[in-house]
């Protein structure tokens, strides 16, 4: 099985440019079926997860040409309907966690659709509730079969109806404003996600002819439309990537330019890397971080211990609360982490104990984190990566650490990062990939 050897310790410097948004990616390739124009989708991420929805799209009939390392043409002309009941189907989207975003455009364009219960992370349970919901709001009705797992979908009339989704799910909202848009009549969605990718995803489908209103705000409005048009969309920089790259140059001491980073899309996130007192600055639309020997973090106006907590946007991404955590390990301070929207996300942090980081799981959802202020370096370890985002956070931890790291299952990593290994070896990291089983088996 593929790892990753790490000799750490060492400060990386240089340029890295982020990949494509994935958590965009998913979307805005899935709105492809919504029309039978030529789309042009460029920055595609060239990762395991984004790849096998290519793939599934091309298996449903899609035609696609790719154009550049980033750029594909789609033309979902030809869709085989006939293809949702085949054993392969079953097989393709049920090891895609994503596959659940092709159910709106299908339900939009063709009446019907099915889906096999989807995979994904193991980082607690991730309910399909909201989208399904919002689906039978719309007109949909929903048959579960239990003895293969699969979800069959009817809705030959859909119409617009007022919904108040019971949790702001991004995806959960991407799925019912694709549905909504060739629905007939109105459609509000309340309590509606707002991210930078559901806004991406909104002005794209307005520019191939949908009727969308209240973008970037919880209350989205969709008159629907007789039928979409193509159009070109370029997806944002992967903002995951970008707090990853800012908590690796923090963690390593080094001097990183992250370059194209569309700023003003990143919300509070240079804000809350800033208070675990990483220096930074904007030049143009890059973010140039300088070597730092330390880095002190920020406490509550009263003194007491800063807290760090995500939530729905434009709150703090739950994606990158296992990269704050890392940082701060080394860092002057104590934090104390709270991980509310999943309850699974701190389970690797005893790799990070065993590596010499200072923390004490309260409970699943909770951490304090006592930083060393790079006094004691973090020793390399071997070690399994759990998910795609803890995999990254002991990528990091491995790179800073004194010795040699090895890191197992390291597909995981790869689900949601093209190119790492290489990318970090430009800035100088010390990192090779092996064949080696973790210990144990």
């Amino acid at each position: 099985m593929n790892a990753f050897e790490i000799i750490g310790g060492k400060p990386l410097k240089g340029e890295i440019i982020p990949q494509g948004a994935k958590n965009e990616a998913l979307q805005i390739l899935s709105a492809v079926l919504l029309t039978e124009e030529p789309m042009t989708i460029s920055n595609i991420p060239d990762i395991k997860d984004v790849n096998k929805l290519i793939d599934l799209l091309g298996a449903l009939g899609v035609k696609i040409n790719r154009i550049d390392k980033d750029t594909y043409v789609f033309e979902a002309k030809d869709i085989n309907i006939d293809y949702f009941q085949s054993p392969e189907f079953k097989e393709k989207g049920g090891g895609l966690r994503g596959s659940i975003m092709i159910v709106g455009p299908l339900l939009a364009r063709f009446g019907k659709a099915a889906i096999p219960k989807p995979g994904g992370d193991k980082i607690g349970r991730r309910r399909l509730d909201t989208h399904f919901l919002g689906f039978e709001k719309l007109g949909a009705k929903f048959i579960y079969d239990p003895t293969n797992h699969f979800f069959n979908v009817d809705a030959t009339a859909l119409k617009g109806s007022y919904i108040l989704l019971d949790e702001a799910s991004v995806t959960g909202t991407a799925n019912i404003v694709m549905a909504a848009v060739l629905a007939k009549g109105t459609t509000t969605i309340y309590n509606a996600a707002c991210e930078p990718y559901l806004q991406q995803l909104c002005k794209m489908l307005n520019r191939m002819g949908a009727k969308i209103s209240g973008i970037g705000s919880n209350l989205l409005t969709i008159e629907g439309v007789e039928r979409l048009g193509g159009t070109s969309h370029r997806m944002l920089p992967d903002m995951i990537e970008i707090g990853s790259f800012i908590g690796l140059a923090a963690m390593t001491g080094s001097e990183i330019t992250i370059k194209d980073v569309c700023f003003e899309e990143l919300g509070v996130i240079p804000s809350v890397f800033s208070r675990l007192g990483i220096k930074f600055e904007l030049r143009g639309d890059d973010i140039f971080i300088p070597s730092q020997d330390s880095y002190e973090i920020d406490t509550f106006i009263d003194g007491s211990i800063l807290t760090i907590s995500d939530a729905p946007w434009p709150g703090f991404t739950p994606d990158l609360l296992s990269i704050v955590l890392v940082v701060a390990t080394q860092a002057k301070g104590n934090v104390l982490i709270h991980q509310k929207m999943f309850e699974s996300r701190l389970f690797f942090v005893d790799k990070l104990i065993d590596m010499g980081a200072q923390i004490i799981l309260c409970d699943p959802h909770r951490a304090t984190v006592i930083g060393l202020n790079k006094s004691h370096h973090l020793r390399g370890i071997e070690m399994t990566s759990p998910d795609i985002r803890a995999g990254v956070s002991l990528l990091i931890a491995a790179l800073s650490a004194k010795g040699k790291s090895v890191i197992h299952n390291i597909e995981q990593i790869e689900r949601g990062y093209q190119d790492i290994e290489e990318r970090l070896r430009k800035l100088g990291a010390d990192i090779k990939r092996i064949d080696a089983e973790p210990k144990g088996h």
